[in-house]
């Protein structure tokens, strides 16, 4: 059976600008939650990207649901695809690689497996998944959902949520959520250049950082 959902409300370009400037693994001094598991992992080097979440649940070997969802994804959507465990079976390659392109879509994360690797990255679209099979979906009108809650990497994502993706993982949040620690990463991020200024300097990591008096604190106590 095939449930169809309706597309969520796109994130403003305003927004996603501001998303787009936090790094994931900045987020991710801040929470634990929301961050998919490291077994997906980017296909892309040097990429930071970011969009609307538009989910897919694809079972199995049918991958007509992806295809659909291909077909109504608008500019600026991140497709989140749902396997369902499903871990023999690449759900998607070349073809569908550059029907994103044509799409405009912001990128791809797969909670399973793809194909065509070279392909993936001559058309561009950013694509996060386990790795790579030979073994390739078929179109057989059997089951799959559009626009319902999923989950990937070990997270619930919601039609709409945001997506804040680079090398070195995906954050997925409501947006408000995903706002607010942006804008906490950000300033993180600037703060870091004072940082190296100051290793550049001379001084030690554990000095700037403060580890150093913690960590003598704790040698302390345990005397």
């Amino acid at each position: 059976m095939y449930i169809i959902e309706a597309l969520p409300e796109a994130i403003n370009p305003e927004e996603l600008s501001v998303l787009l400037r936090a790094e994931p693994a900045t987020i991710g001094h801040f929470i634990t939650t929301g961050i998919l598991s490291p077994q997906i992992r980017a296909h892309f080097e040097n990429v930071r990207t970011v969009g609307t979440a538009v989910t897919v649940k694809m079972p199995g070997a049918d991958g007509g649901i992806l295809h659909y969802a291909m077909g109504c994804a608008r500019p600026g959507d991140f497709l989140v695809v749902d396997r369902c465990g499903e871990s023999v079976t690449a759900a998607m390659g070349g073809a569908m690689a550059y029907a994103a392109k044509q799409a405009g879509i912001a990128g791809i994360i797969i909670d399973g497996y793809v194909t065509d690797l070279g392909e993936l990255r001559q058309h561009g679209v950013p694509v996060w998944s386990w790795g790579a099979s030979a073994i390739t979906t078929r179109v057989k009108g059997e089951e799959g959902e559009f626009c319902t809650a999923v989950q990937c990497g070990g997270v619930v994502v919601r039609p709409g949520d945001a997506v804040i993706a680079d090398e070195n993982g995906i954050v997925i949040l409501p947006v408000a959520q995903a706002l607010l620690l942006a804008r906490r990463a950000i300033e993180f991020q600037e703060n870091e250049k004072h940082t190296l200024a100051r290793l550049a300097q001379g001084e030690k990591f554990p000095d700037v950082v403060g580890s150093r008096p913690l960590i003598n604190a704790a040698i302390d106590r345990a005397r």
